[in-house]
């Protein structure tokens, strides 16, 4: 269950968050490798937001912003800042009060994936990756951190090690708002989701993968939950 995990959800903080973040967490951690990506991203965010829709309207040039350095710094060069930051919100539960560098980015994130799926809209969606997981059916899982998945089944370029059938009713279609605008049809899943594993198959548009997990979604588990005003 990745009881580690950075989950905060700010279920019933999210305007003292969003404050908080503004006037404390942002201005202590927009510096170094943050600093960096934060910046690149300025311009994806400016695109981004001019051609925002409509029923996304309450979507800051800040969502937007955290959405496009997450997209577009899983390559090349800026790939190491991805992975950390995909690992500090894997592991950093104990630190979150503390030492925890990402504040800013990890709520703007969840607050743009609450945004995007303010109805809770469940879709089927695809994951794939070249790490070996080993969970068995009818286990309780989570990814643990922001989990990159999409619609289309044939992102190949990911990995065919473990691939994964996703019915997520917490993540949300991240639409134009990506680095690489639809092309990808992402769908990013946040850490507290919780997924009962149903089955371990063969899926006909998957057939590539070396084993594939059907994933349903079982509601969330939050156990930093608003923990900053605790």
């Amino acid at each position: 269950m990745v009881e580690d995990a950075v989950d905060d959800m700010y279920f019933d903080c999210n305007a003292r968050m969003a404050d908080m973040v503004n006037k404390k967490y942002f201005r202590k951690e927009n510096k170094g490798k943050f600093g960096d990506v934060w910046k690149k991203a300025k311009t994806c965010a400016k695109n981004r937001f001019t051609e925002k829709d409509k029923e996304d309207k309450a979507l800051t040039i800040n969502h937007i912003q955290a959405i496009c350095v997450y997209t577009g710094n899983n390559a090349g060069k800026d790939k190491n800042f991805y992975q950390e930051f995909n690992d500090a919100v894997r592991t950093k539960r104990k630190k979150y009060c503390t030492s925890f560098p990402f504040h800013s980015l990890h709520f703007w994130l969840t607050s743009a994936i609450q945004i995007l799926n303010k109805n809770k809209n469940c879709s089927t969606t695809y994951r794939r990756t070249n790490v070996v997981f080993t969970g068995k059916v009818n286990q309780i899982v989570r990814f643990g951190t922001f989990a990159s998945s999409s619609l289309s089944s044939n992102m190949t370029q990911f990995g065919n090690k473990t691939c994964f059938k996703i019915t997520t009713c917490f993540g949300a279609f991240l639409k134009k708002y990506p680095r690489l605008k639809d092309i990808e049809q992402e769908v990013l899943i946040p850490p507290y989701e919780m997924f009962k594993i149903t089955e371990t198959i063969s899926v006909e548009n998957v057939s590539d993968c070396e084993r594939v997990y059907i994933l349903e979604s079982a509601g969330v588990q939050s156990n930093l939950d608003c923990f900053a005003f605790k």
